[in-house]
């Protein structure tokens, strides 16, 4: 299933947002950019964060609210509007709990400043190490 190759992903985006993801089982990243998209291949896993419960309203979330698996060669353009297109990845979604950030902080590699541990969010997409993966899989997963 997995091999050295595979990598993970945390993608961020308003919980919201990720709900309907799931159920179009796809995943856009930074408002559709083309880059972070390119960057995942067929196989890698993804979890997505969520700092707010919706897009540009201030009640915060702080969970991992979706785990999955890319299972599409490459991004595709999708019209969503007349003047929006972003890219997507078809997604493979694992059922999964929403699990809080705050207890694993103090264990998540990729948070180096704990007391600042909302930094890396702050790109909306970069890669996670293995270790750090199964630590959330291990908590979403049911």
């Amino acid at each position: 299933m997995e091999n050295e190759s595979t990598k993970y992903w945390i993608i961020v985006a308003s919980k919201d947002h990720v709900k309907n993801g799931i159920a179009e089982g796809i995943a856009q990243a930074c408002h559709g950019k083309a880059s972070p998209l390119k960057r995942m291949c067929k196989g890698d896993f993804i979890i997505y964060y969520s700092g707010k419960q919706t897009m540009g309203q201030p009640q915060l979330c702080q969970q991992f609210t979706a785990i999955g698996k890319v299972t599409d060669e490459q991004p595709y353009h999708f019209q969503v509007s007349e003047d929006f297109c972003p890219l997507r990845r078809n997604i493979e979604f694992l059922p999964s709990k929403d699990i809080s950030i705050l207890p694993l902080i103090g264990e998540l590699d990729f948070i180096h400043n704990k007391k600042s541990w909302g930094y890396p969010f702050r790109f909306g997409f970069f890669e996670i190490k293995r270790h750090d993966f199964e630590l959330i899989s291990s908590q979403m997963l049911k």
